[in-house]
């Protein structure tokens, strides 16, 4: 899973998620409580789906991300589909966002004799950015950069406004989130022009994004509060994919410096356990 798609499965399973409630709205009844589970499945070229839940009803929603145009998107949505069906007994509601730069255009149908097959696919730019960008959540609020609101001067301030005001332990998080995301829409530049003009404290300094200039005689807290953020994310896709996470497990995760961190969010890709996402 890329980066990005780390990001958006973070903000959609946040609680009072914005951004689920916006991709669900014409789709399926949303209530609180939706469970997150485990989403390797038997017998798919590409055996993980990006983010399966189970409402409370026992209804399956299951989402995909694509920052591409892909030609053979229909015939892997319907393999997740049966796959999903077979390894739940329940047909999923499906719904793929696309956060791409490019104009949308995958088919979402197919229709031959015998079959009829459809799902669910929204544009991000599509989406309503002011509800993102006032939604409690930050991470819907990073989200905003992607929509249409995205495109507008003073996006990305307002954004940096709100990650400057939220609590001291979300911020880190948030604006990693952000610099991902704005990676998508070739932001980045603007990203770091506008968190100059922010007011200066130690976590937001602390992130990567900021440039050098204001890193030079920070090293240390640098690492420290890049480590923060990192864990802190990695944490949660952990506990969606695997459950509560194990002290011990903690510990070891709180010891791996950032790059090392990197690797084994790129190992929670194919990890049979927890245990995998640790070099061997």
């Amino acid at each position: 899973m890329q980066d990005y798609d780390v990001t958006l499965k973070h903000g959609l399973t946040q609680p009072g998620s914005a951004l689920l409630a916006a991709l669900t709205s014409s789709v399926i009844p949303v209530e609180p409580g939706v469970r997150w589970l485990n989403v390797e499945l038997p017998k798919v070229s590409n055996p993980r789906v990006d983010l399966l839940g189970a409402l409370p009803d026992g209804r399956l929603l299951h989402f995909e991300f694509q920052s591409r145009n892909q030609k053979d998107l229909v015939r892997r949505m319907g393999e997740y589909l049966f796959a999903i069906w077979r390894k739940h007994g329940r047909i999923p509601a499906q719904i793929v966002l696309y956060v791409g730069e490019e104009p949308m255009r995958m088919e979402k149908a197919v229709r031959e004799e015998g079959l009829d097959f459809r799902f669910h696919m929204v544009d991000v730019r599509e989406l309503d950015g002011e509800a993102l960008l006032a939604s409690p959540n930050l991470s819907d609020n990073v989200v905003a950069v992607l929509t249409g609101l995205g495109d507008e001067p003073g996006t990305v301030r307002r954004i940096l406004e709100r990650i400057v005001a939220a609590p001291v332990g979300e911020r880190s998080s948030a604006l990693m989130e952000l610099s991902i995301l704005a990676g998508l829409r070739k932001l980045t530049g603007e990203v770091k022009q506008e968190a100059m003009k922010m007011p200066v404290t130690e976590d937001i300094l602390d992130n990567e994004i900021f440039g050098v200039p204001f890193r030079q005689g920070r090293a240390e807290g640098r690492v420290e509060g890049l480590v923060e953020g990192l864990l802190e994310l990695l944490l949660d896709q952990i506990e969606n994919r695997f459950g509560a996470v194990p002290p011990g497990f903690r510990t070891r995760l709180a010891a791996l410096n950032p790059a090392q961190l990197r690797a084994a969010g790129l190992r929670l890709l194919n990890a049979a356990s927890i245990e995998d996402l640790f070099e061997r």
